[in-house]
């Protein structure tokens, strides 16, 4: 039996229709910024986004520079707290160059919108925003997304990178959980 079998309730994206996904998105990335002349500087959003921007950048054909942060509103709950705080700031310096966000998932848009912010403060040339998943019913700040996954219903959700109390991140699809893995 599969670690997974007993825990997931419903599979909500399956991991064949991510890879179609994530392969749309590279190529309009690509499409959008290779005569730009600029630098492209894909910040992923880690934890949760990891799976997801080490797939996005492999579909992305074009040079890149990849920073990481880590932002957190969560914590140990299953809705966003509506705090951000920067765990881990960015090495390299955005000045100029285009700089593409690249999140796990957009729930109330709060975390977005600070990141987004603080970001466009540094003086980057653009600011935009890749999305793995979006739960437009959730969201309380209106933050432009130029580039979303798929939107989901308002369900808390794990696999590609998203967790449960670190748990689950390693599921190839997104799926919902059974009452009795949250224990």
């Amino acid at each position: 039996m599969n670690y997974f079998d007993d825990k997931i309730k419903d599979i909500l994206i399956s991991e064949e229709e991510i890879k179609a996904k994530v392969k749309e998105l590279g190529e309009r990335i690509t499409a959008d910024y290779k005569d730009s002349g600029r630098e492209l500087i894909v910040v992923s959003i880690l934890r949760g986004s990891l799976v997801f921007a080490a797939d996005l950048i492999r579909e992305t054909n074009m040079p890149i520079t990849l920073d990481t942060m880590v932002v957190s509103s969560y914590g140990e709950a299953t809705k966003s707290s509506g705090v951000v705080k920067i765990n881990k700031d960015l090495e390299e310096d955005i000045v100029g160059k285009d700089v593409l966000i690249v999140e796990d998932i957009v729930d109330t848009g709060l975390t977005l919108a600070y990141l987004k912010k603080n970001l466009m403060a540094r003086d980057p040339h653009s600011v935009k925003v890749c999305t793995f998943l979006e739960k437009p019913d959730r969201k309380e700040v209106e933050v432009e997304i130029e580039y979303c996954g798929f939107s989901i219903p308002d369900e808390f959700v794990v696999g590609y990178g998203l967790d449960f109390s670190q748990r689950f991140r390693n599921y190839p699809g997104v799926a919902s959980l059974k009452p009795e893995a949250y224990m």
